[in-house]
């Protein structure tokens, strides 16, 4: 078992540094010997600690088959007797090759070690057992990340980085101050008592649990022992003597003892640990978190603590320190064991009668023992998180128990012990299997008064007689599958929780009604009776409710009332003319008008936002005066009402949102009656004109959003609201910049999509500006000074002006993006967003919303790395299902440790070339984690492609997660962290949260018109409806972008908010192809070849961007230039006129490929052309200049940038094989021979690479050019090239050092030019010379292959 067979002999790789060859160890395990490196931030291996060739081979005869990684200790725990904890830093780590089935035990035999462990996400590290198989662990936890090929799984598990996630050790590592924690021990000298009486004496002093313990050296475990209680005591310098502390224990007989240490570092050490002891008022000990198997011996002479922390640990039960023990606590109060994998219940606690407080959730009990009934003190029983089905009758002997927690185990039914259990008043069974509802078991329990039955299978409720139940007040039912719930029965109940089920009517009892919460149901219709005279707070939105209960207008104490996102077509008057409803959610629903208030009222909150309204009540703002918060966004307002009726206003109101209406200038007016207005957004109105004087009275104003209106500027006055800390005014039409940096609070500006083109700024910019948003400004030009003035600025948004882009393939023309993040009253922003529009070489795209919640590492973390490796997925598989997968879960583990806590939802959406429909262009596959998501905009309808992997919309994942027994909060989170069940990162809450993603793919169409990313505020503010009908007809991407981003919050988003919107054009109109062969403009055509020897092997692009235009590392430019240079001036071919008259190669898009086998490889390589020219522009034997030739002297350098395809069948160019001359011997030793051609104003030059047989022919007699010119380098250049070169680089940029470089991609204007002058003195040439070129062979024209294009770009 676990036997490796030999690997392939031959050195290992790679060679350095140098490695042994690998050795036989007992038990037939591998151990590669060598010092492998780490990094220094990750803790990982670099690569040269990768295998070598003979392990590699190995591992690919057997998927079985697999390596580990172990590690030293970072840090060797030392014995109670040293003087202290040494860390001793071990650098050396072994590659160990086994298989699955290789235990931990022959791994051990192998490497000389006693035992193994394993440490999981950089946290707790656990002690192997030896039947335990550590490869299998692996492959195990790659498995559940979500990798399902076999080789797959074996590449990860041999991939160094996964030591972030998952590490084996050799010896147990610990960090210093878990051990300084744990205990703190060493021989120093030590002083008894306060006076000088006693003398210096050299003891052994160990600082444990709440003692101090001295004893001698020799005499350490069997001598005399002084114990000195800490808690409550002194910890004290001592000025007299360096580096000594003094020691006093509490109350009226203290004592104390002065130590003596030798360094500064042992000195802080011992003086911060103490101190946290004797500043307790309770003799607590926390251990948690450690790793620990037993607790320290000498922690057992502390008797006087009373709550002792074990939790998150490795607890064993027998052994010398081992929970068999703790029964020697004789004070003991209060002990959590929780999360310490106990498997049974330990036994033994069960004789710690003085116990009150035993915390064991989570260690997978099945059963508990009849002993525990003998724990008669305990008060609080902690059994969250196991698996346990029953309770023994034996725990109704605990008649002080006044708290059970069995939450999320596998209970059915509830248990009838809780009948016994008198001082119970809490049913606490949230996350268990109880199906029926049994109101008859509650009602025998008249001490239970609260119920906590969420997150069960509840469907039906039974009631067997009607005598009512009088004690139950609180009730919760949340995340049920109930579809009718009847509580009537419940006289006194004050408080329900029922959402979230699949309610479509409820029924309760009012006597004692205090708060219902029903959101998220299917409710049609809500009874209560009789009327809740103490109803304080009632929400009911997310149902289909069509009207206002009756009995809730007449709830006289109401002050809540949320009935948004029903079916509400009016607001009963006496809803809100009520004198006690302080706060109304009536938004999304159909309200057409607002009865007219007639008395005051003391309303603060109105929400009334998504609803048919034209106009407001007359009287609103002078009856409500306490009205602080108004959002009347997305309705049809035309006008608002008058905020007061005297000279002086009354108005309380501070946040107004009065978005997405149709509001003109008529309604700024009205706005200056409310003075205390800090918040204003009167965004996507018909605003054309803002009063300045209107604007200049605003002075409290704080926020003020006037996006997509008609404003041409924004009035001068601003400058008076002193307070305006966020302008946004984006999508107008403003040209002139606002006087806005004179405000000495102003942090955030947005200008963008405006017509701004210039911008007078201060002599000095406020301090406090850290965000300024320019883009979008198409005529807007910064000079230098202006951007050096705005360096300071945190965030500075300005367009980037576009580079010259021109080839065969234009995908811009498919898809264009524009993104808008806004951080909200946030002080960071936590979300990135990725986009590629030239993804793969041209070919595809890449977008993603990256959403870190809190945190703001993870989303740029994989901002800058995800495309990447989606780069290098694509080329690993083509199934999209695959790719996608891998993508996320190799982004996962290139986390490393900044995963370990923190965690990011992610989208990512790849559009490629559609393969599999020959109906479609392109596919789109998204997938994502988290709760970010994409929405397709199809035919003018919304189409969802993502999944929300939230516990609140997805019950699968709910349900998965509660199998693997996570705590679920009430808050809905996780362990009380998040509310995801798979992020990428958070490894630590391993296996409940997970990185698989949800993949989708569809073929794109010509309906597709555009793709909306969002993170979670966006969705949850906007509807996909609503998101798709908002920026369906906006002409840019960046402004529907801003637009959504600034939709969300008028609607009440206060979080971080981010919009993508990809607009599409893939269909025939998008199309770039020319469908036809096109002959050249002008009455000549010619093209030249150039021989090049060696040109250099093409690479594979590593950029995500798909430009490759990288040299290999083992050859420079100047060396490519040189040598290709050098050829390609030395021997020429000429071709006839004819051969410009061309049919061409169509110029294909991504809609129409090329219908060849070929396929388009990019090959950075760089062909440098030179000629030596004279100051005038001769070459050294020319005796006139060249009309319209302008040059700098000394050389001409063109590098050429050369993009390869496979050539077309050769049909397609008969000319070129009927004029192309025969190429000499050494040509066809190159291999190659390349012949530019003029092309039109679309297409670039392409070199007409002609490879040749290696079969000997006759030397050609064309071998030397006829009319070239020999240059002072010997070589021989036609006429017609020279010039042709000597045109183009006076087309270049200019250098000052005589050089110039040609762009890597070529311009339309760029093309191979014939002056007419000298058009037909060329063309006599070339005439003359096919005339005296001999016939070819036709034996050697058969010979001929077929000739390969290069997309040549000067």
């Amino acid at each position: 078992m676990g036997e490796v067979e030999p690997g392939p002999a031959g050195p290992l790789e790679p060679p350095e540094p140098p490695e042994a060859p690998p050795s036989r160890r007992p038990g037939g395990i591998r151990v590669l010997k060598r010092t492998m490196k780490r990094n220094g931030s990750r803790h990982c291996l670099n690569r040269r600690s990768r295998f070598g060739s003979r392990e590699r081979d190995w591992l690919r005869e057997d998927v079985k088959r697999g390596c580990v990684y172990l590690y030293g200790a970072d840090t060797a725990t030392a014995t109670a007797a040293s003087a202290s904890a040494t860390a001793s830093s071990s650098s050396d780590l072994h590659l160990v090759l086994c298989t699955v089935d290789t235990p931990a035990s022959e791994i051990c035999a192998g490497e000389g070690r006693e035992r193994l462990y394993l440490q999981l996400h950089g946290d707790l590290v656990r002690r192997l057992e030896p039947t335990e198989r550590p490869l299998q662990i692996v492959y195990d936890y790659l498995s559940r990340l979500g990798f399902d090929d076999p080789v797959r799984i074996q590449e990860e598990a041999a991939n160094p980085d996964l030591g972030c996630m998952l590490r084996f050790y050799g010896e147990k590592p610990c960090q210093m101050d878990h051990l300084d924690r744990i205990l703190l021990s060493g021989i120093y000298n030590v002083r008894k008592g306060k006076t000088q009486l006693h003398k210096w004496a050299e003891r052994l002093v160990v600082l444990c649990g709440t003692c101090l313990i001295v004893s001698s050296v020799k005499d350490c475990q069997t001598g005399k022992m002084h114990i000195l209680p800490l808690v409550g005591g002194k910890v004290e310098e001592v000025k007299r003597r360096q580096y000594c502390l003094a020691f006093s224990s509490a109350g009226a007989q203290a004592q104390t003892y002065h130590v003596s240490f030798e360094t500064l570092a042992e000195y802080q050490r011992w003086q911060r640990q103490s101190s946290k002891v004797v500043s307790q008022r309770i003799s607590t000990v926390d251990l948690s978190c450690h790793s620990l198997e037993e607790v320290p011996e000498h922690l057992f002479y502390s008797q006087d603590i009373t709550y002792l922390n074990l939790r998150h640990n490795f607890m064993q039960l027998e052994r010398p320190g081992g929970l068999d023990t703790f029964y020697k606590f004789s004070q003991l109060k209060g002990l959590n064991l929780s999360h310490n994998k106990l498997g049974s219940f330990p036994v033994l606690l069960c004789e710690i009668s003085t116990l009150t407080e035993l915390n064991l959730s989570c260690n997978g009990f099945h059963d508990l023992p009849s002993q525990i009934g003998n724990l008669l003190n305990l008060q609080t029983l902690c059994l969250d998180g196991n698996f346990l089905t029953t309770l023994p009758e034996e725990l109704g002997n605990l008649q002080q128990l006044s708290s059970l927690g069995i939450s999320f185990n596998n209970f059915s039914q509830i248990p009838k012990v809780y009948e016994k259990l008198t001082m119970l008043d809490k049913v606490v069974m949230a996350g268990n299997q109880l199906e029926v509802l049994n109101l008859e078991v509650l009602n025998c329990m008249s001490h239970v008064k609260h119920v906590d039955l969420r997150m069960n299978h509840l469907k039906t409720m039974v009631i067997e007689n009607l005598e009512g139940n009088k004690y139950i007040t609180h009730m919760d039912l949340r995340d049920n599958q109930l579809t009718d719930l009847d509580l009537s029965s419940l006289c006194n109940l004050e408080q329900l929780h029922c959402e979230r089920n699949q309610l479509r009517e409820l029924t309760l009892s009012g006597f004692s009604l205090r708060t219902l919460y029903a959101n998220s149901n299917r409710l049609t219709a809500v009874n209560v009776y009789p009327v809740p005279s103490l109803l304080t707070s009632l929400e009911l939105c997310r149902n289909l409710l069509e009207c206002v209960p009756d009995w809730a207008c007449e709830a006289k104490k109401i002050e809540i009332l949320d009935v948004s996102y029903n079916l509400l077509t009016e607001i009963p008057v006496r809803i809100l003319s009520s004198l006690s409803l302080r706060k109304l959610m009536v938004g999304h629903n159909h309200v057409q008008n607002l009865p007219a208030l007639v008395e005051h009222i003391p309303l603060e909150v109105l929400d009334i936002q998504h609803n048919l309204l034209t106009r407001l009540p007359d009287t609103l703002f002078s009856k409500a005066l306490n009205l602080r918060y108004l959002n009347a966004s997305a309705n049809s307002l035309e006008s608002l009402p008058s905020a007061c009726t005297g000279e002086e206003s009354l108005s309380a109101l501070q946040l107004l949102y009065l978005t997405n209406n149709l509001l003109t200038d008529q309604c700024v007016p009205v706005l200056v009656g409310h003075p205390h207005l800090r918040i204003l957004h009167l965004a996507n109105n018909q605003l054309q004109t803002f009063p300045a004087s209107k604007l200049n009275k605003l002075e409290q104003l704080e926020e003020l959003n006037l996006s997509g209106n008609k404003l041409k500027t924004i009035p001068t006055t601003i400058a008076n609201c002193k307070r305006l800390h966020t302008l946004v005014a984006h999508s107008n039409h403003i040209s002139i910049f606002p006087e806005i940096l004179q405000l000495p609070q102003i942090q955030f500006v947005d200008l963008s999509c405006n017509d701004l083109t210039e911008i007078l700024i201060p002599e000095s910019l406020p301090a406090t500006l850290q965000d300024l948003d320019l883009t979008g400004n198409t005529n807007l030009v910064l000079e230098h000074k202006t951007l050096d003035t705005f360096s300071h600025i945190t965030t500075l948004k300005i367009d980037q002006k576009p580079l010259p882009t021109t080839d065969s393939t234009v995908t811009s023309t498919f898809w264009s993006h524009g993104l808008a993040e806004m951080a909200g009253q946030r002080n960071k922003l936590c979300i990135s967003a990725l986009a590629v529009d030239n993804f793969a070489e041209g070919v595809g795209a890449v977008y993603g919303m990256f959403d870190g919640d809190r945190n703001e590492e993870l989303p740029r973390l994989l901002q800058c790395t995800m495309a990447d490796v989606l780069l290098e997925e694509v080329q690993q598989s083509t199934n999209d299902t695959v790719f996608m997968a891998h993508t996320f879960l190799v982004s996962h583990r290139k986390l490393g440790m900044a995963g370990q806590k923190l965690g990011s939802s992610a989208l990512l959406c790849y559009i490629r070339p559609d393969t599999a429909d020959p109906t479609s262009s392109f596919s789109l596959t998204v997938a994502n984690v988290g709760t970010c998501q994409a929405v397709l905009c199809r035919s003018g309808k919304p189409l969802p492609l993502s999944k929300v992997f939230s516990l609140e919309q997805d019950p699968e994942e709910a349900q998965r997660v509660k199998d693997q027994k996570a705590i679920i909060t009430e808050d809905n989170k996780v362990n009380g962290v998040t509310c995801c069940t798979r992020l990428l990162g958070c490894t630590y809450l391993y296996p409940w949260i997970l990185p698989k993603p949800h993949i989708s793919s569809t073929p794109l169409t010509i309906q597709d018109e555009l793709l909306i990313l969002g993170n979670k505020a966006l969705w949850e503010h906007l509807s996909y409806t609503e998101a798709v009908n908002a920026v369906c007809h906006v002409q840019d991407p960046l402004a529907a972008a801003k637009k959504l981003c600034t939709l969300a919050q008028s609607y009440g988003c206060q979080d971080n908010v981010g919009a993508m919107v990809v607009y599409l054009n893939v269909g025939e109109e998008g199309c770039t192809c020319e469908m036809n062969g096109l002959t050249l403009p002008g009455p000549v055509g010619f093209a030249s070849t150039a021989a090049i020897k060696d040109p250099p092997k093409p690479t594979t692009p590593s950029s995500s961007s798909g430009i490759a235009s990288e040299f290999s590392s083992e050859m420079s430019t100047s060396e490519v230039s040189s040598e290709v240079g050098s050829t390609a001036s030395d021997e020429h071919n000429t071709v006839g006129l004819d051969a410009g008259l061309l049919s061409r190669p169509e110029r294909r898009c991504s809609l129409h490929p090329t219908p060849t086998s070929g396929v388009f490889q990019r090959q950075p390589s760089c062909a440098t052309f030179s000629s030596n020219q004279s100051d005038n522009g001769l070459d050294s034997d020319d005796d006139q200049p060249v009309e319209g030739v302008m040059t700098n002297g000394s050389k001409v350098e063109v590098e050429v940038d050369i993009h390869c395809c496979r050539g077309r069948q050769l049909e397609n160019s008969p000319t070129l094989r009927e004029n192309s001359p025969t190429p000499c011997l050494e040509e066809r030793a190159r291999g190659l021979v390349f012949g530019i051609r003029r092309q039109n104003s679309v297409n670039s030059g392409i070199l007409l690479p002609v490879s040749k047989d290696k079969t000997e022919l006759q030397k050609s007699p064309s071998t030397s050019c006829l009319y070239g010119k020999k240059l002072s380098n010997g070589s021989i250049v036609p006429l017609e090239d020279s010039l042709n070169l000597i045109e183009v680089a006076t087309e270049a940029p200019r250098k000052k050092t005589g050089y110039f470089a040609a762009p890597a991609q070529l311009e339309p204007e760029d093309q191979f030019v014939v002056p007419r002058d000298l058009e037909e003195e060329v063309k006599e040439q070339m005439k003359h010379h096919q005339e005296s070129r001999p016939e070819p062979d036709s034996s050697e024209e058969g010979r001929t292959e077929l000739a390969e294009e290069f997309d040549t770009a000067l």
